[in-house]
């Protein structure tokens, strides 16, 4: 897997092999496959720095990895504190 980066202050909608479509906003990341990279219309985005290529592997370029006082999303889940659900059921 390979991370990109959107450059622009615009969402870009990059086509991919298989029909697939990849939408990445405005100065997001996102990782696309080794062999999508080699697309015409991936170099096309590079060549206009429109994207730029992070690097290669699963977390390759992301800030989390440099910042581990970020929290993970849990989007909306939130740890169990106390031992859990007591009581005669």
């Amino acid at each position: 897997m390979i991370t990109i980066l959107n450059q622009t202050s615009r969402f870009l909608r990059i086509p991919l092999s298989r029909g697939k479509v990849l939408r990445l906003g405005p100065r997001k990341e996102g990782q696309i496959s080794t062999q999508d990279a080699e697309l015409d219309s991936v170099k096309r985005l590079v060549s206009d720095d429109a994207i730029k290529i992070m690097g290669e592997g699963p977390q390759s370029g992301s800030s989390t990895a440099a910042n581990p006082s970020v929290r993970a999303n849990v989007q909306g889940h939130h740890q169990r504190v106390s031992g859990g659900r007591r009581g005669d059921r």
